[in-house]
């Protein structure tokens, strides 16, 4: 069945990963977090030792499941191409880029729509960033921006990243090898068995539907087609639905307990840097990795960009600070991002202007 030939079908692709993500929340995802790319490829990055952050620990089931779900159905509907070749050094820099910006926020783009649903305002300030950052893409893209052709590879290669997810869950399920916090947000989450089967639905509804959330603004910018914004939209509106139903529905900024800060110029920048660099390397944080799941060994080169990328933003502390509520005092404690994660987003957003102006199509090509 493919989920992307009518806007009807985006709705109802949007509408099952709106229901996965509802579910993980409801059975024990941290709260505003039902499922986020960038924390939860930080949280397994902590698991396999890249970072010693401990209250962020845990391999994620939903990360495996969303790979393993895009590989599976891609192989079952004879989609899976093993494709490699378009600048994979310059991707695992993107990826790199994705994660931090994401971190400094801290959420994807998937978590900046789950928190916008949920009241949370710093996410819809992060969200003119985000598409500033997408617009700033397009614009390169009509200039020229070209990381070149990717092409046709024996077939095993670009089953390599599902091989090593398969791994990891074998190992988080049959050893007592990776790391689990005892505390924070690594330590809340939903049955193992529900988080897997969510990641593996949820990875095989985003695969047919083509689900991006910066190849959705995108295609409205430079082609003013706004389907792949209707899944986005549907996605949005049974969280909302969702949230309010369950009373976790709050009109505010500085929100304890929902891992959020009200730095609005850094929520911005961060969100830029994402939305830039997803447009130059092909597609959010969530469809990197369904496009390696798919096949494609550049997708894969930027998801170990963003395994990097967090285990960097944990050890250098650029990742940001959520607001907090001091249990003796009950003083809320307004979160923050550290100094050297604002150096960091700078230095995100010139390299990607680099990346983006420095790589054009060839002439005749």
């Amino acid at each position: 069945m493919n989920l992307s030939d009518s806007k009807k079908k985006l709705a109802l692709a949007g509408i099952i990963c709106g229901l996965v993500a509802a579910c993980l929340a409801y059975f024990g995802n941290p709260a505003n977090m039902a499922f986020c790319i960038a924390c939860f490829i930080r949280d397994t990055a902590g698991s396999l030792g890249l970072h010693s952050a401990e209250t962020v620990q845990y391999a994620r089931p939903e990360i495996i499941g969303l790979v393993l779900g895009a590989f599976l159905i891609s192989v079952a509907t004879k989609e899976y191409r093993s494709m490699a070749g378009s600048s994979p050094a310059v991707r695992f820099v993107l990826g790199m880029i994705i994660v931090i910006g994401s971190l400094v926020f801290l959420g994807c783009p998937l978590r900046m729509i789950i928190r916008m649903s949920a009241g949370d305002l710093n996410a819809w300030i992060a969200l003119i960033g985000f598409i500033l950052g997408v617009g700033t893409g397009v614009f390169a893209l009509k200039k020229g921006f070209s990381l070149g052709r990717a092409h046709m590879t024996n077939r095993m290669s670009g089953a390599v990243l599902p091989v090593l997810m398969a791994g990891i869950l074998v190992l988080a399920l049959a050893t007592t090898l990776l790391k689990s916090s005892q505390s924070g947000p690594g330590s809340i989450h939903a049955p193992i068995i529900i988080s897997l089967a969510g990641g593996l639905i949820f990875g095989a509804a985003a695969q047919k539907s083509r689900m991006c959330f910066a190849g959705s603004i995108r295609d409205v910018i430079l082609m003013k087609n706004f389907d792949l914004l209707t899944i986005i939209g549907a996605f949005f509106v049974v969280m909302l639905i969702f949230n309010i139903a369950t009373g976790r529905f709050i009109l505010a900024f500085d929100t304890p307990g929902i891992i959020a800060h009200s730095d609005h110029l850094w929520n911005i920048l961060g969100m830029y840097a994402v939305g830039f660099a997803a447009v130059l390397a092909g597609g959010c944080p969530l469809r990197q990795l369904i496009l390696a799941g798919q096949g494609s060994s550049d997708s894969a080169v930027t998801v170990i960009g963003m395994f990097v990328g967090a285990a960097l933003a944990h050890n250098l502390g650029l990742a940001g600070s959520a607001t907090a509520v001091n249990a003796e005092t009950q003083e809320i404690t307004a979160g923050s991002v550290p100094f050297n994660g604002k150096v960091a987003v700078i230095i995100c957003i010139i390299v990607c202007f680099i990346i983006a102006f420095g790589n054009k199509r060839s002439e005749g090509k």
